[in-house]
């Protein structure tokens, strides 16, 4: 994921922008809520998506960024074929964990980051799931899990199922979902200005 930074050389000073832009639950961008369903539009927002240090996610439209509030996370997962891909279309890359909340959703913890896995994607996934002796998950088992109890052997491709409380996420992941300004700043990186 490469970001083109050139820009801020030139104009340091343009101030970012705030409550414009966001990513929902089925990785749609949506501008001041609108879907955006230009194809070229969404092509430049997928190639300048990017994250600064402070966990705030962000489009890089030239010197300005405009941060991105996420309707969950950084990344939501589609299936394609036998892997997963992002909305920007990147490879989601080896799945290193996997979660349900309490809400019944699914997210993929990923060489990419944590994504949200698309919902139109959930029941063939949760139909993969299995526990012991390759038996499928019963709606009881689902239920339990959701409510936090913790239930043996349940797996998707020999990786277990685990719990987490959708509050813990962006903590636990190092993400802003909601980016916020915290004072005036001088230059586009979302630092304070040095004193």
């Amino acid at each position: 994921m490469t970001v083109d930074l050139s820009a801020i050389a030139k104009w340091p000073n343009v101030p970012a922008c705030y409550d414009w832009l966001s990513l929902d639950r089925r990785g749609d961008w949506r501008l001041q809520g609108e879907r955006v369903t230009h194809s070229g539009l969404i092509q430049f927002i997928n190639r300048q998506y990017g994250c600064d240090e402070s966990g705030c996610w962000f489009l890089q439209n030239g010197p300005q960024r405009v941060f991105v509030e996420l309707a969950y996370t950084p990344w939501v997962f589609r299936r394609e074929g036998e892997s997963f891909i992002s909305h920007t279309g990147a490879p989601a890359g080896e799945i290193k964990a996997i979660y349900l909340d309490e809400e019944g959703s699914i997210l993929l913890e990923t060489s990419l980051g944590i994504g949200l896995l698309d919902d139109r994607d959930l029941p063939a996934f949760l139909d993969q799931c299995r526990q012991t002796a390759n038996a499928t998950v019963d709606e009881k088992n689902w239920l339990k899990m959701m409510s936090g109890e913790a239930i043996a052997d349940i797996n998707w491709s020999c990786l277990p199922l685990q719990t987490i409380h959708r509050q813990d996420v962006a903590e636990r992941f190092n993400f802003q979902p909601n980016p916020r300004p915290t004072g005036e700043y001088s230059d586009t990186t979302g630092r304070a200005p040095a004193k």
